[in-house]
């Protein structure tokens, strides 16, 4: 499938501070940097497809995206990483102001 020198060419210089670095995080801890690096190369190629057929522009969902989509699930991922390094976790949800 593919050159296999090209793999894991295009990613480096383009992510930064975006939904994309979120997304090479996230993918990096389950599929290793190589694969990773393939999926956002995936996803940016998706991307362009998208705004060449589109005619439509890029926007941005910035560098949070994942978590404000599902902030439950940004939990679960902390209170799990906390738990794996031995630390014991009580959540206490914080009073707001009315």
């Amino acid at each position: 499938m593919g050159d296999p020198f090209r793999r894991g060419r295009l990613a480096p210089g383009v992510i930064c501070r975006s939904s994309l670095a979120a997304r090479y995080k996230r993918l990096t801890a389950r599929r290793g940097p190589l694969r990773a690096l393939v999926a956002v190369e995936h996803s940016i190629i998706t991307a362009i497809w998208h705004m060449l057929s589109d005619h439509a522009g890029y926007q941005e969902l910035g560098g949070s995206y994942f978590t404000q989509r599902d902030p439950e699930r940004a939990t679960r991922r902390a209170i799990t990483q906390l738990n794996q390094l031995g630390y014991t976790v009580t959540l206490n949800p914080r009073e707001t102001a009315a």
